[in-house]
């Protein structure tokens, strides 16, 4: 029998799967500034960096890392960082890893925060509209490029179209876990058709392709192909195309990545997060503290963010729109901001934190608004990666993670209409604006940030006009 090909030796000097705090936090601080373009192409670029250049991880290890981030709620890319970062260094340095990615998009749009405060007179006001009209072509590709990917067929269509008509009669945050739970549960019944998996794959591979690559169909196109093709193809393919290989290879030839965390740790991990779910609304309404509903309810939408970061939209509007934290069009001109700048969708967040009128606001808001939405999802993998071995062969998961999938595409196309539509679109202009901004997207694969510059600048010429 042929012997498989082995992996390929670290570089001169580093010793696979051990590294130091500094070496992690340097590596993910690059990337955190240069990894423009949404989930897969930050994916591609990691791939690129940390398995094709580093080699903390073979391919077949990345692509099961890439599968258990896409198995979960939160956000895949910061998931992926963090458990690469907990593999090199240990529990320093998967936070590190956080916080090396995740700083520079949040200082940056902190800083938009504060300007956006000042911001006045004809300029200012055209480019905060140019923003809110970049968005609808943002989301609308996103929306796009997740039917594709997360509800290619009749089935899963339908439970995206019944998500939709959920979300958008059922206004809330409600309206969007009923969409959720009815996804899951449609999943479970209508969508098991896939065959068990084998040990030797990761089976997620491909839903992490479908997902990332609706999260950021446009830029990430080009991105990850610069990048290194992203999971869906080169951490895909590491991960094995055929059955289950021979019991002398190796776990990273297996693809199972493995983590210094026992079944205490991650039981741990997972009941906190479902207490703090449970818990942290009753506790918020009882004291009143500012502080803490801020917190809950930013922790609830990153609890419940399935299928790529834009998912995020929903619930966040419902969260501090329609109770009246930020305005309608200081949310949808932040959510054009965040396009345009490098690292996870998510740091949206420490926008929002900054401007509410509940909590402290400023940078002390931004950083528990942060806290609360990445906490869910860091929580979750933490406590999951004892489990996963075991979990990610069921069908059945496999089937509730293509449902839920499915509705979260729904859930974004009810986004897409209110509040970014009806909020940018106004008349004649801004509807043609936003078409071209959709064009340059869809037809010309313009990165994200270009795209959001040019509605920027859009909206001036707009306002000067009017």
């Amino acid at each position: 029998m042929r012997r498989p090909t082995p992996a390929p030796a670290p570089p001169p000097g580093v010793e696979a799967g051990r590294g130091t705090v500094r070496e992690v936090f340097a590596a993910f601080l690059l990337l955190g500034v240069t990894s423009f373009g949404g989930p897969i192409a930050h994916l591609g670029y990691f791939r690129a960096e940390l398995v094709g250049r580093r080699r903390w991880v073979s391919d077949a290890e990345y692509s099961d890392l890439v599968a258990l981030s896409q198995f979960l709620p939160g956000p895949a890319s910061s998931q992926v960082g963090f458990g690469l970062g907990l593999h090199r260094a240990g529990p320093l340095g998967a936070l590190a890893a956080f916080l090396a990615f995740t700083l520079p998009s949040a200082v940056l749009l902190l800083a938009f925060a504060a300007g956006a405060a000042v911001f006045g007179g004809v300029v200012g006001g055209g480019i905060l509209a140019g923003l809110t009209i970049a968005a609808v072509a943002v989301v609308a590709q996103a929306v796009l490029g997740m039917r594709r990917s997360l509800a290619p067929d009749p089935v899963r269509a339908s439970i995206a179209v019944v998500a939709a008509v959920v979300a958008l009669l059922a206004a809330g945050p409600l309206g969007q876990l009923d969409a959720i739970v009815l996804g899951a549960v449609a999943g479970v019944l209508l969508c098991r058709a896939e065959p068990d998996v084998e040990p030797g794959r990761a089976p997620g591979a491909g839903v992490a392709a479908g997902a990332s690559a609706g999260a950021g169909a446009g830029p990430a196109a080009g991105a990850s192909a610069g990048a290194g093709a992203g999971p869906a193809a080169g951490a895909s393919a590491g991960a094995g195309a055929g059955p289950a290989a021979p019991d002398t290879l190796s776990a990273s030839e297996h693809g199972i990545i493995r983590f210094p965390v026992g079944r205490v740790a991650g039981g741990v991990c997972l009941g906190l997060f479902m207490v703090l779910l449970a818990g942290l609304p009753v506790l918020a309404q009882a004291t009143g503290w500012g502080a803490l509903q801020l917190f809950d309810t930013f922790y609830r939408a990153g609890a419940l963010v399935f299928g790529g970061g834009h998912v995020v939209l929903p619930l966040l509007q419902a969260g501090v729109v329609d109770p009246g934290w930020v305005t309608a069009e200081q949310f949808v001109a932040g959510y054009g901001a965040a396009q345009a700048v490098p690292g996870p969708l998510f740091t949206f967040a420490a926008y929002l934190g900054a401007l509410s009128t509940v909590g402290p606001g400023g940078a002390a808001g931004a950083t528990i608004a942060l806290a609360g939405i990445f906490a869910p999802g860091l929580l979750l993998l933490v406590g999951v990666m004892p489990f996963w071995n075991a979990l990610r062969s069921r069908r059945w998961a496999r089937a509730l993670l293509r449902g839920t999938n499915a509705a979260v595409v729904g859930i974004l196309a009810a986004a897409l209409y209110d509040p970014v539509f009806v909020t940018a679109i106004t008349g004649p202009a801004p509807a043609a604006l936003a078409l071209l901004c959709l064009a340059l997207l869809l037809v010309w694969r313009v990165p994200a940030w270009a795209v959001v510059a040019v509605g920027a600048l859009g909206g001036i010429a707009l306002a000067l006009v009017a």
